[in-house]
């Protein structure tokens, strides 16, 4: 196919591409000058501004908004000193207290609602979780960097609602039916 080329034209063709390679300077023959008006009025016209993008942008780069602090704004937080009580073992006791609240919500109605002592570990169990539960909600939700009074009024807030819930709960069962034969008889009503 590119026997039909003269060898004049092809000689032609590298060198003008190897003048241009080396030159800096644009030559008048060179298509974006010799744009014709009507085109680039065309152009300007039909597109909106915000397609008409440039190849090249030669100022800088300016954001919109204003750039971000140059610095650490918050402080890393302390590293608790290791406890066992408070770490692995405080897990653990956890996930067995809600483990064992399974058997032990159906234990009392298998063995019956006159065994005290099923019946109290259900109610033991029942508010060490809730303590438990309401203490993790109140150390996730309430840093004390942040609100240290009312994580603090929090906290005496919670133990005293598990003092008032034990005592209503002993009280229940000793001189009333107790929690399982209450249960039974709301089922049933």
């Amino acid at each position: 196919m590119a026997s039909f080329i003269k060898p004049s034209v092809i000689r032609q063709t590298c060198l003008a591409a190897s003048k241009r390679n080396f030159s800096t300077k644009i030559p008048s023959s060179f298509p974006a000058i010799n744009k014709p008006a009507g085109r680039s009025t065309f152009v300007r016209d039909a597109l909106p501004g915000s397609m008409r993008v440039a190849a090249f942008h030669a100022s800088g780069r300016q954001s919109i908004l204003p750039p971000l602090p140059h610095y650490i704004a918050n402080d890393a937080a302390a590293v608790p000193k290791p406890s066992p009580s408070h770490g692995s073992y405080h897990w653990t006791f956890e996930r067995l207290i809600a483990v064992g609240l399974v058997p032990l919500t159906v234990a009392p109605f298998v063995s019956g609602s006159l065994n005290l002592a099923t019946d109290a570990l259900l109610c033991a169990a029942i508010l060490i979780h809730s303590h438990i539960g309401f203490e993790s909600c109140i150390t996730d939700y309430f840093p004390s960097k942040r609100v240290p009074k009312t994580k603090a009024f929090l906290w005496w807030g919670l133990r005293g609602a598990t003092v008032l819930v034990g005592v209503g709960l002993y009280e229940f069962e000793t001189n009333d039916v107790g929690v399982t034969e209450g249960i039974k008889r709301i089922w049933r009503a």
